[in-house]
């Protein structure tokens, strides 16, 4: 049997996702799906709509069969590292031989050309030098590709081929035996605005339940999805007040400690969070053409969780189980023998990690307590949820 993996935030869960499943169902019949999928905090810089336990529930249903968490220090890094957390999640378990991602292209070709020039001497050389000019990173990394591939380098333009590149790019550094395997991305595009098409992208269905619109987001979200998702949604605009309060009681030589904050950037938050009165108001007045949105919105997610760039290892020290189904079941048996990292089913099990592991899962619980104050109604969750809360199993 073969069993795929897949990195995801399902924020929300939604018909392109479940358009993915299928498709593999279809391609690997009996194929077992396992998926690595953000916590409660997620790459844009901003709580998830729902908590990573409803989150679960919505993509055991869509047809995942395992559930694996990225923990935050991966899941809100750029695109590198949230690769390299997801991958390395994926092959630790010792029965992932695939993965599986999504892709503007659609086919593996121009993704591996361009994730072997990434990896070259040429390319860190001429990436240098646009850095040194004063690019942005995405600027540059796009000018020094094209200097390696010429018209190669159009794929990386598009998001969802640039975070396939970086799949593979991490399949290759940590000598994974894992292979890749692409779809094409149909619908709108990631973060679009479009409504034609057959799937809307997540950005427009997190946009319509957090404004609370009653219109249906069928056949987007199946029925039990949108009930599930509003009941109460979260947004890191919805503590603006208890963002600015810790950001306003950094250093400037707190603010360096956060990751990729070099060049001048923690000068710049650090007045910033003194001026600022909302979160928009403090991303525009940081943002600039060396440094973009996506940037900023994360460094303020990373300061407000109190996390720092010493907070996140080279990959995860554990394999957390959020939840399964009976096929997923069947495949914990397998990785029982065949896992490099130890296995969290339930939280008691956390006391069999090493001293560094459970001060991670800590910093977990505490990023848990955080999300709490995201959501719209406070209370739901808390820091003693991560100590509490089993996996969700699928009968």
């Amino acid at each position: 049997m073969r069993t795929i993996g897949i990195i995801a935030e399902y924020n929300p869960f939604h018909s392109g996702h479940r358009h993915h499943l299928d498709s593999l169902r279809q391609a690997f019949p009996d194929c077992a799906l396992v998926c690595a999928m953000s916590g409660n905090f997620v790459q844009r810089g901003d709580a998830a709509l729902a908590d990573k336990w409803t989150r679960t529930r919505l993509a055991l249903l869509g047809g995942a069969d395992l559930i694996l968490e990225l923990p935050t220090p991966w899941a809100i890094s750029s695109a590198e590292a949230f690769a390299r957390g997801g991958v390395a999640l994926l092959d630790a378990t010792g029965v992932v031989d695939t993965l599986s991602f999504g892709s503007e292209a659609g086919e593996l070709p121009p993704l591996e050309a361009a994730a072997t020039a990434l990896d070259s001497p040429p390319w860190r050389e001429a990436l240098g030098g646009y850095l040194a000019q004063g690019l942005p990173f995405p600027a540059a990394r796009q000018k020094a590709a094209a200097d390696c591939l010429g018209q190669g380098a159009d794929c990386l333009s598009t998001p969802n081929n640039s975070l396939g590149v970086e799949y593979i790019r991490a399949l290759g550094a940590l000598g994974s035996s894992i292979r890749p395997h692409t779809i094409p991305r149909l619908g709108a595009a990631h973060d679009g605005t479009e409504e034609h098409g057959v799937h809307r992208s997540a950005s427009q269905l997190r946009q319509a339940l957090l404004a609370g619109s009653d219109a249906s987001l069928s056949p987007f979200l199946t029925h039990q999805s949108e009930e599930l998702l509003r009941k109460n949604p979260a947004s890191l605009s919805f503590c603006t007040r208890a963002v600015l309060a810790r950001l306003r009681g950094m250093t400037e030589e707190e603010f360096a400690k956060l990751p990729d904050c070099g060049e001048g950037l923690s000068g710049l938050l650090c007045r910033a969070a003194q001026q600022a009165t909302y979160l928009d108001a403090l991303y525009s007045l940081v943002k600039s053409k060396r440094y973009t949105h996506a940037r900023i919105r994360r460094l303020v997610l990373w300061a407000f969780l109190g996390l720092t760039a010493a907070d996140r290892p080279e990959t995860p020290p554990y394999l957390r189980v959020l939840g399964f189904s009976p096929k997923g079941q069947a495949l914990l048996r397998q990785m029982k023998d065949r896992a490099t990292l130890p296995i969290l089913v339930k939280p008691a099990h956390i006391t069999r990690l090493s001293p560094e592991a459970q001060q991670l899962f800590q910093k977990e619980a505490r990023c848990t307590g955080f999300y709490g104050l995201c959501q719209r109604e406070l209370g739901a969750i808390s820091q003693e949820s991560e100590y509490r809360a089993g996996p969700v199993i699928l009968p």
